[in-house]
């Protein structure tokens, strides 16, 4: 009798054992998951946080990012009608207002149609020049040239605070005096310097319905 009941208090004693090591086991588990910095409700890792600010991104300053965006259309042209050196000028005008540097930019612009998106720096670049035999439809939209850009909002939006979303009519004058009418979406985040980049950017004709 006693021997039986030696052996029944061994056998709970090796079954405690297993247990315990399968609960130490499974706990290493869990303590080697990579642990992600929590700020709100989005995971942002170290290295996002060295790109980008921490301040919200306000109204006036999108609305002034809109400005610097036309200045450099119109300032593109005027480089190109004084033959001086436009694409220099348009790829400092990119690596300004866009965010290629930071993460993947989506940009649709207006006037193409095999290329209709582009997610490189080159490609944005031989939009507003041309002269990429990879796109050959491109005649530089930013070389027609410009002298005036004018937005007109009809919503600036910014419930994530880290990124904002602006939509309306922009309006592009040529040298003849004559106006164009485009619709725009721009999506901004704001880099590490305070400074707001383009992070997606749709433009397009409004709708004719001849």
């Amino acid at each position: 009798m006693k021997y039986t009941i030696a052996k029944r208090l061994l056998a709970i004693s090796a079954a405690s054992l297993v247990l315990t090591g399968c609960s130490t086991a499974h706990s290493k588990n869990f303590s080697s998951a990579p642990e992600m910095v929590d700020s709100g409700s989005t995971p942002i890792s170290a290295h996002s946080q060295l790109l980008y600010a921490e301040e919200c991104i306000s109204e006036r300053e999108v609305v002034n990012a809109q400005k610097m965006w036309g200045d450099g259309i119109v300032n593109i042209g005027a480089t190109y009608s004084a033959n001086g050196d436009y694409t220099t000028a348009a790829a400092d005008f990119i690596q300004e207002m866009y965010g290629y540097d930071l993460s993947s930019v989506l940009f649709k612009p207006t006037l193409a149609a095999k290329a209709q998106f582009r997610s490189s720096f080159d490609a944005a670049l031989s939009y507003f020049v041309g002269g990429n035999e990879a796109y050959a439809e491109d005649k530089g939209f930013a070389i027609k040239p410009y002298t005036n850009v004018k937005f007109d909002n009809v919503g600036i939006i910014n419930n994530s605070c880290r990124m904002a979303v602006a939509m309306g009519n922009y309006y592009f004058t040529d040298t003849k005096g004559d106006e164009t009418k485009v619709e725009y979406t721009f999506a901004y985040v704001k880099d590490k310097l305070g400074k707001l980049r383009i992070v997606a950017h749709q433009s397009s004709l409004p709708y004719n319905p001849s």
